[in-house]
C-alpha cells in the first residue's frame, strides 16, 4: 500500500491545529476544520457530543467495523515554545499531543479513502472532544460519545488509538501487552471535629490533627494493604482546614487521586481508604467520611488483537521500531471504548534529543518531532486494512 499523503501535508495540518487550540467542549473551530478536511475527501460527517465528529469509510468487501479514535481538545496551559506554529490562544495549548492524534486520524482517512477496493467492512473515524475535562459533574468525552451512539449504527467490532509518548524516541511505537492507562478515582475526605480555642485544646476535637494522622496512615494502603506486585498510587494533593491560627479547626477536607492498573486493586484500595479514615477519625474522637468519584476507567488492550497489530507493524515498519513499553499511571477516557469492545492502544514515539524535543506532556514546552506523523499514518492505515481483511481469523 502506497501512502497517498505527504509528510508536508501532515505537518501543515498539525501546525494549523497546534496554533488554534480549543478547550474541552469548545472545540468548534477544530470540529469545523476536521469536517472540511473529511468532506474534501468525500466523507459524510456527523456530529456527536456537540463538537465530536464521526465519519465512516465503507469498503467494497464484507467485514467488521473498526473504529479509529483521535481526541481533539487542548489544555489550559500557556505555551512557552518559540516556534512559528505556537499557540495563538493565550493560556491554551496542545500540550498533550491531541493535535498530533487528530492529524493522524485525518491522514489515515485520506490514505484509506484511496483503498476502498481493498477494504473489508468499514472504518469509523471518531474525533472526540473533551478528553481532558473533569468527569465530576457529567459524562465527558468518550463516555458521552458512547452514550450518544458512537459505538452503534453500525456496531463497532474493535477500536484503535495512539498517544504521543515523549519518553519514546521518534520512529518507534510502543505496546504494553495489556493495561495501558490507569483507572482513576477522585478521593474526597471530610473530617469533622469540634471547634475550640487553641489555648484550651481539651475542649475541642482537632480536625487538623486527625487529618495529619489520616494522611500519614493512608500511605500504608499502598505499602502494606495492596500487593506490592500490583500498581497503586494514592496521593493527597489538597488540604483545606481552619479559619484562624488560634482556633482548633472543626473540619478538614482532603482531596486526592487513586490510580490502579486493575479493577480488583482499585476496589481493595477504596475499602482500605475508608477503613483508615473512619478508624483514625473515630479513634481520635472525630468523624470521617470518604467520597469516591469515578474518573476514567482502566484502559486495557485486548492482548490477542494487540499481538496481531504488533506483528503487522513489525513486518511493515521493522522489528526494531516496535517496542514493549510500560503502562502509565495517568488516566485516559479511551477506556469508554476499550471496556466495551476489543481495543488496541499504542504509544507513539515523539522524542528527539538532538532537536531539543524532550519535554513531558502537560508542560508549556511540550512539542513533538513531526517525523512521527508519517510513521503513525503508515503503520495504522496498513494495520487497519490487515485487521479488517483477516478479522474472521482473530
Amino acid at each position: 500500500m502506497k501512502l497517498d499523503v505527504s509528510s508536508e501535508e501532515l505537518v501543515a495540518i498539525r501546525r494549523h491545529l497546534h496554533s488554534q487550540p480549543e478547550l474541552s467542549f469548545t472545540e468548534h473551530k477544530t470540529a469545523e476544520f476536521i469536517e472540511s478536511k473529511l468532506q474534501e475527501l468525500g466523507f459524510t460527517t456527523t456530529r456527536c457530543a456537540d463538537t465530536g465528529v464521526i465519519a465512516i469509510l465503507e469498503g467494497q468487501h464484507d467485514g467488521p467495523t473498526l473504529l479509529f479514535r483521535a481526541d481533539i481538545d487542548a489544555l489550559p496551559i500557556h505555551e512557552l515554545n518559540h516556534v512559528d506554529y505556537r499557540s495563538e490562544e493565550p493560556g491554551i495549548m496542545h500540550a498533550c499531543g491531541h493535535d498530533v492524534h487528530t492529524t493522524i486520524g485525518l491522514g489515515i482517512a485520506k490514505v484509506l479513502s484511496t483503498q476502498t477496493k481493498h477494504l473489508h467492512g468499514r472504518i469509523k473515524f471518531v474525533f472526540q472532544p473533551a478528553e481532558e475535562a473533569s468527569p465530576v459533574d457529567a459524562p465527558i468525552g468518550a463516555e458521552r460519545m458512547v452514550a450518544e451512539g458512537a459505538l452503534e449504527n453500525p456496531a463497532v467490532d474493535a477500536a484503535f488509538a495512539f498517544h504521543v509518548m515523549p519518553t519514546l524516541d521518534v520512529g518507534k511505537i510502543g505496546y504494553t501487552g495489556g493495561p495501558v492507562w490507569a483507572r482513576s478515582e477522585l478521593v474526597e475526605i471530610e473530617i469533622t471535629g469540634k471547634k475550640a480555642h487553641a489555648a484550651y485544646p481539651h475542649e475541642g476535637v482537632d480536625a487538623v490533627l486527625i487529618a495529619a494522622q489520616v494522611i500519614t496512615a493512608l500511605q500504608t494502603v499502598t505499602s502494606r494493604r495492596v500487593d506490592a506486585r500490583h500498581a497503586c498510587v494514592l496521593t493527597i494533593g489538597k488540604i483545606e482546614a481552619g479559619n484562624s491560627y488560634n482556633i482548633i479547626a472543626d473540619t478538614a477536607r482532603l482531596t486526592g487521586i487513586l490510580r490502579t492498573l486493575s479493577d480488583e486493586t482499585a476496589e481493595l484500595a477504596m475499602k482500605e481508604v475508608e477503613r483508615v479514615v473512619q478508624g483514625i477519625s473515630q479513634g481520635l474522637a472525630g468523624e470521617g467520611k470518604v467520597t469516591f468519584t469515578a474518573g476514567a476507567r482502566l484502559t486495557a488492550n485486548n492482548t490477542k488483537l494487540e499481538r496481531r497489530v504488533v506483528d503487522h507493524l513489525k513486518a511493515r515498519l521493522g522489528d526494531e521500531r516496535i517496542v514493549a513499553h510500560e503502562p502509565q499511571m495517568g488516566a485516559e477516557d479511551f477506556a469508554s471504548f476499550s471496556r466495551r469492545v476489543p481495543s488496541c492502544y499504542l504509544f507513539l514515539g515523539v522524542r528527539n534529543e538532538a532537536k531539543g524535543i524532550v519535554h513531558m506532556l502537560h508542560t508549556p514546552y511540550f512539542d513533538v518531532d513531526e517525523d512521527c506523523l508519517k510513521v503513525a499514518v503508515d503503520g495504522m492505515a496498513s494495520a487497519l486494512l490487515d485487521i479488517a481483511r483477516t478479522w474472521r481469523t482473530l
